[in-house]
């Protein structure tokens, strides 16, 4: 029936003195093993009217940058060795409807995209954004008429899909990017900026807030707008200089080597893999714990950077295919499959492994879905890749109040306006894993029943660190009070136990080894185009 629709951001200096390659090997991308990828380093510049930006060049550099002519026709080009970016308002000759359905919200992009998925097998074309949490949007382009959109939007809900929502506002005003170069001020939409040195120093400072995070980059900056009425901030870097910005923030500074090598072919290959994820917005990959922890090149390292050209151009595949090379900081002793924590097409490569050194060749993953099973399981500590870690095991409990009030926020937050209730009167697991991961937690309430699922409860209750956890219930004076969550690991547990790598490098353990150890049938292989080019 609903094929219908188809035809309707510590100091630069130091960070500078670290660097190990000249500016012009820096920002050259060699060839297919060293693409340029485009990194949305500030993601939505303007939301805030004191948003401000300040990019400057290193110490005797200077900037190039390159904008449209007041008049749309020309290029102008302008050089300076700073330029400041804030916003002005532009108002509206008439006020201009932005309106969008807004088919479904997720706290992950992997949910996201399966949901996605479903919408287009109903003919429903569709587009992933992220406004805050991730949504799939209808397609706007498609669906560019009210007409469509309103019917669109009634046929769903009378459907029974009840968090389909309409995004409406009427705008009287839009946010232009405005910027200072010396002594002149130009109001644009998009901005091309290089740098004589191939370096930049980025200065990002919010509304409200005295602190400015002042970080160097490499390669080219572009500032252009979004779908979200603001404005991203795209760094334009080769591969191999991006590793660079990601692996001593993501393994840790104190990770033994081979850790390190085996977290540089993570980040090489999970930035392959997740090209398309801003699409909507014209760049690739965010620079924050949605997608890799990025952070240019500040405080890098001479470890890290060793790590990276040891194994340059090493991507980890299957199917001669870059993986979804996914890695998490602690799995509690066991790791997810990847259907344990989201919906979609399971990938063969993410099978729940045990986190123990020496599992039996035999035995690579544990059936622990049982009460008794699991309660065993987490109440051991030893023998694990992670004793020592503090996330390995945690007990963390929430008043019904508290459980209330962050139910409550979830739901709003997920689009949904129609599930109303006063009360919780009971928590239950109700779906359960393998790995011992929630499938699903049943919340009883006053008016009846709520059903959440995997990674979504992250976000639906504060206590939980990861969803590996059984429930106990807290009474006082035989009433219910509240819930603890007894449970271990710190985040989706699936792929590589950063934690675990630790204790393997240390045991003599090389990076292929390792990597063997967590992904299931993967082989190393040097980078080429066809492995994470789209296939047609």
């Amino acid at each position: 029936m609903l094929k219908t629709f188809d035809i309707i951001c510590q100091t630069v200096i130091v960070i500078i003195c670290s660097i190990t390659l000249t500016a012009g090997e820096l920002v050259q991308a060699q060839d297919d093993s060293n693409p340029i990828l485009k990194i949305g380093i500030v993601q939505r510049f303007g939301e805030r009217p004191q948003d401000r930006l300040t990019i400057k060049a290193p110490s005797g550099g200077k900037l190039t940058l390159s904008f449209l002519s007041a008049d749309g026709k020309t290029t102008q080009t302008v050089t300076s060795d700073r330029v400041v970016v804030e916003i002005a308002s532009q108002p509206l000759i008439l006020p201009i409807l932005e309106e969008r359905i807004v088919l479904s919200n997720h706290r992950s992009f992997e949910n996201a995209a399966a949901s996605a998925f479903h919408w287009q097998e109903q003919g429903i074309q569709t587009e992933i954004a992220q406004p805050r949490r991730w949504q799939v949007w209808a397609k706007r382009d498609t669906y560019d008429s009210i007409l469509l959109r309103y019917l669109m939007f009634y046929t769903l809900r009378s459907q029974g899909n009840l968090t389909v929502q309409i995004d409406r506002r009427i705008l009287t005003q839009k946010a232009i990017a405005s910027f200072i170069i010396g002594d002149f001020r130009y109001n644009r939409n998009q901005l091309n900026i290089t740098s004589s040195t191939g370096l930049f120093e980025v200065s990002y400072q919010k509304e409200n807030k005295s602190e400015i995070n002042n970080r160097a980059y490499a390669g080219t900056l572009r500032l252009q707008p979004n779908a979200h009425q603001s404005f991203s901030l795209v760094n334009n870097v080769p591969l191999e200089t991006y590793v660079r910005g990601v692996v001593p923030h993501e393994i840790g500074y104190n990770a033994p080597y081979a850790a390190v090598q085996a977290q540089a072919i993570l980040a090489r290959t999970y930035v392959l893999a997740s090209l398309h994820r801003f699409k909507v917005d014209d760049y690739e990959l965010c620079a924050d714990t949605q997608c890799q922890v990025y952070r240019g090149l500040e405080d890098t390292t001479e470890v890290a950077d060793r790590a990276i050209a040891d194994t340059r151009g090493l991507v980890l595949t299957y199917n001669n295919r870059v993986i979804d090379a996914l890695y998490s900081s602690t799995t509690g002793g066991i790791t997810s499959n990847y259907n344990d924590i989201w919906d979609g097409t399971p990938r063969p490569y993410l099978q729940s492994v045990l986190d123990i050194v020496n599992r039996p060749e035999d035995q690579r993953s544990a059936n622990i879905s049982d009460d008794k099973n699991l309660k065993a399981f987490l109440d051991k500590q030893e023998g694990f890749n992670e004793v020592g870690w503090r996330a390995i095991r945690w007990n963390k409990s929430g008043t019904l109040d508290e459980l209330q009030i962050s139910l409550k926020k979830f739901l709003r937050f997920s689009g949904d306006i129609s599930t109303n209730f006063n009360v919780i009167k009971q928590l239950q697991v109700s779906k359960r894993a393998n790995s011992g991961r929630v499938l699903e937690i049943e919340v009883t309430t006053d008016t009846g029943r709520i059903i959440i699922k995997k990674d979504e409860i992250i976000d639906a209750f504060d206590p939980p660190d990861s969803t590996f956890f059984r429930l106990e219930p807290i009474y006082k004076d035989r009433v219910l009070t509240g819930y603890a969550f007894i449970g271990g690991g710190l985040g989706h547990g699936v792929g590589m136990s950063q934690t675990g790598s630790y204790n393997l490098a240390r045991m003599g353990w090389s990076y292929d080894r390792i990597l063997n150890f967590y992904y299931t049938n993967t082989q190393l292989q040097k980078l080429h185009s066809e492995y994470y080019t789209p296939r047609p």
